[in-house]
């Protein structure tokens, strides 16, 4: 078999450009490679909105919140996401009834009482988020792609501090998103979810007291009947910790 090298061609020199032939190679494959990671880490600015006995209609009578939140990515499609938010959110009785006393046995159900309520709710909690398609920056094998829209489901806590008193519950959210890598460890995206709550006492006038507690005489059980509230979101992530790979050449 004739040999491929020209001829005064050196072993040592062979050797050498084998060598920087195996490099080059190995570099591009290194380049082409998606990096994963672990963790996300960021915040969110937005909206906030709660429905209950003195609002029906979503969006109206709106309020600031802000969050930090985190992220732990078990694949590019699963990801559990932990969450400290603090909204605003008020309300008033204009437009409904409240009876004082919805057991006085009048057709009225006694004199109207006026409700009007402001005050703040914390909310720590997690939820389990599914993305439509695998999320990356699009290179490697996996075939990943920048922009995917997800679903998310969870469980919390809520914690409202006065105006009366102090108000602790449970929540699950629900809600859907978007979000796209602009750099391979920079992710931007936008989010809605509702928190349905296991609590009643979210809406209470800090005027005359009147909490909206069975305002009508109708019974409430676990999530029936009780007051919930939303986010809607922009928030800002980076990638932390990549994910140890094998070497596969």
């Amino acid at each position: 078999m004739n040999d491929i090298w020209p001829v005064g061609f050196g072993k040592k020199m062979k050797r050498l450009l084998l060598i920087s032939l195996c490099l080059s190679v190995c570099a591009s494959k290194t380049e082409a490679q998606e990096v994963e990671y672990k963790m996300e880490l960021g915040g969110s600015v937005g909206g906030c909105f709660y429905l209950g006995d003195a609002n029906s209609k979503p969006y109206a009578d709106m309020g600031g919140m802000f969050s930090l939140l985190a992220r732990y990515v078990f694949n590019p499609r699963m990801v559990i996401k932990g969450n400290l938010a603090m909204g605003h959110i008020h309300g008033t009785g204009d437009g409904f009834f409240f009876p004082q006393d919805a057991y006085s046995g009048t057709v009225e159900g006694g004199r109207k009482s006026p409700v009007s309520f402001s005050r703040n709710v914390f909310d720590l909690g997690a939820q389990f988020e599914f993305n439509f398609w695998g999320y990356g920056t699009g290179q490697g094998y996996k075939e990943t792609k920048r922009f995917t829209p997800y679903l998310l489901m969870g469980m919390g806590f809520t914690f409202a501090p006065k105006p009366l008193e102090t108000v602790v519950g449970f929540n699950i959210p629900v809600g859907a998103g978007v979000k796209y890598k602009l750099k391979p460890r920079l992710n931007v995206g936008l989010e809605w979810s509702m928190r349905f709550t296991t609590t009643d006492n979210l809406d209470v006038s800090g005027a005359e007291g009147v909490k909206l507690h069975d305002p009508y005489g109708i019974a409430s059980s676990g999530f029936k009947n009780k007051d919930c509230y939303s986010y809607t979101m922009v928030y800002l992530t980076y990638d932390l910790f990549p994910k140890y790979r094998k070497c596969n050449n």
